[in-house]
């Protein structure tokens, strides 16, 4: 009964714990010159938060977010180059990490599909207006009162 016991404030404890993990995760990082923030700041602007779609690296505050802001540091840390940077993250969790797509033949349909599109639409446009200007116009031989 005390195991029981013992095991269920530990389980209801770990929520406390990974507030407090969070809260450390969440300091602010710290940089050895202004080169080094400048070359951050402007490589998590190109990469996108996995969790949250549609802000920037820099922009989430998802901790995930976090964790790979601090990761993307170490990598520069560690002397890798920005490309170097992209191709870890890209590894890991697909091209959708990357705000600009790499063109390349996956995602060919990504660049070229908006273009498509519109010349799919401007050629229906113009044999819409060729089919009705083709079309003789019908008369109506009654005199029309004004």
């Amino acid at each position: 009964m005390r195991l029981v016991l013992a095991l269920l404030l530990w389980l209801a404890a770990l929520p406390a714990f990974a507030q407090a993990n969070q809260k450390a995760d969440a300091a602010p990082l710290q940089f050895r010159d202004a080169a080094e923030e400048t070359r951050f700041h402007d490589l998590a602007a190109e990469l996108r938060c996995v969790m949250c779609q549609n802000q920037s690296l820099a922009d989430s505050n998802a901790l995930i977010a976090l964790e790979l802001r601090r990761e993307v540091l170490d990598l520069i840390r560690a002397g890798k180059t920005d490309a170097q940077v992209k191709d870890h993250l890209v590894q890991r969790y697909g091209e959708f990490v990357l705000y600009k797509p790499r063109v390349e033949g996956r995602t060919w349909l990504l660049w070229l599909g908006p273009a498509l599109i519109l010349l799919a639409g401007a050629a229906l446009v113009v044999a819409l207006v060729r089919r009705k200007s083709s079309q003789p116009v019908p008369r109506n031989d009654e005199p029309q009162e004004w």
